[in-house]
């Protein structure tokens, strides 16, 4: 047993140190030349989002810098849907797809910017959910990125319903924890930095080139972000472009939403693993970019693996039937620390009340453990699709 728990141990410490290294040694991939124009497209996918879309045109409209409300073009499947007549009020253009068996966001995007880049062809190309608001200021806080030369950057995703469950409240901090602890450091390293659906630009010649948007896999945000690893391009996490999305209340939800992300994080791996390995080289800008999503999440993986073979050795052969729920305790009390600091550090802008921030902290902890569960489902399934959550006022 001591053998036992000395590998189990090293292993933690292992894999501490393995994050901890990649996480502080920086990357060389800065932009190479500044932007001056700003001719921009606004893209929002918007089938059967007449609950929502006022709230993000609104916003649009009353932006601190001004914004050409034609350049705003709202994605929807039918003609009949009632989005199209809010969006005429905004006299904002509207795209009615056609190949409407091509159901991802990314095919979405794609049949959109077709038909835009016949007709123009602008300067950066921004992307919304139609449940998102926006703060006044986001694209004021957003060009003077766009201005550095940066090919592509995110705002800070914030939540328009933290307070309506507590499913809501934990789904909103899943965002705060990629955006605090992952997105952060990273462009504090010029390393490439996670996209999370919505919220963020491409800049134009990047479309120009795809003459669209070839990404249309279950999670097309984290495609798009391996393809921007593996070709170098400069990302940027800027913080005070703040935006609201709504987040689901039923854990139901929660769940068909989490299986889609983790089926399509590991379709995405096994398309864009052996190219970044292959282009792995020590004197490129963003290697160490590279090695990390490399990596990725295997070494968790291999220790949960380790840690199911440790409690099935401890009951088999030693007999400890209390490993289990000292695991699991030890297990809740981590994810209650990470919880903890998440409602400590993000205080001043996740909107909570007192009573959903002691909810939350006791609650998180448990909804970051079922994403085993979700892990399990997605892994097992054959088929996972998008489904559609529908969104309130």
């Amino acid at each position: 047993m001591f053998y036992l728990n000395l590998i189990l141990i090293i292993g933690i410490i292992l894999i501490i140190l393995t994050y901890l290294i990649l996480s502080l040694i920086p990357d060389k991939n800065y932009p190479k030349c500044k932007n001056n124009k700003h001719d921009f497209c606004i893209l929002i996918p918007a089938r059967d989002e007449s609950n929502v879309i006022e709230g993000l045109l609104l916003s649009i409209k009353n932006q601190s810098y001004n914004i050409n409300l034609n350049d705003v073009y709202v994605i929807v499947e039918d003609e009949k849907d009632k989005t199209v007549e809010i969006c005429k009020q905004y006299n904002v253009s509207v795209i009615v797809r056609k190949k409407l068996n091509l159901r991802t966001k990314g095919y979405a995007l794609d049949e959109a910017l077709k038909i835009i880049l016949k007709k123009k062809k602008y300067d950066a190309y921004f992307i919304f959910d139609a449940d998102n608001v926006l703060d006044k200021d986001y694209f004021k806080n957003m060009i003077s990125v766009y201005d550095k030369g940066y090919d592509i950057a995110t705002g800070y995703r914030n939540t328009k319903n933290g307070d309506s469950s507590v499913v809501a409240a934990a789904s909103s901090l899943t965002f705060s924890l990629v955006n605090t602890l992952f997105n952060k450091s990273k462009c504090n390293k010029h390393k490439n930095i996670t996209l999370s659906g919505t919220g963020f630009y491409i800049k134009g010649d990047i479309i120009n080139k795809f003459k669209g948007f070839p990404f249309n896999s279950l999670t097309e945000d984290y495609e798009f972000t391996m393809y921007s690893i593996l070709n170098c391009y400069t990302t940027y996490y800027n913080e005070k472009s703040v935006f609201f999305d709504e987040q689901p209340v039923k854990y139901k939800d929660t769940i068909n939403q989490r299986i889609r992300w983790i089926k399509g994080y590991f379709n995405v791996r096994k398309l864009y693993n052996k190219k970044l390995r292959k282009s792995l080289n020590r004197k490129d800008k963003n290697y160490f970019s590279k090695l990390s999503e490399i990596i990725g999440i295997y070494p968790i993986i291999l220790l949960l693996l380790y840690l199911v073979i440790y409690v099935l050795l401890s009951l088999l052969i030693y007999k400890k039937y209390i490993i289990i729920p000292l695991l699991i305790a030890l297990a809740y009390f981590i994810l209650f620390l990470i919880t903890l600091f998440l409602i400590i550090k993000e205080k001043n802008k996740i909107k909570l009340s007192l009573k959903n921030k002691i909810l939350v902290l006791f609650y998180n902890p448990i909804f970051m453990f079922t994403y085993v569960f979700c892990a399990i489902e997605a892994f097992t399934k054959k088929k996972v699709v998008w489904t559609k959550i529908k969104h309130g006022k």
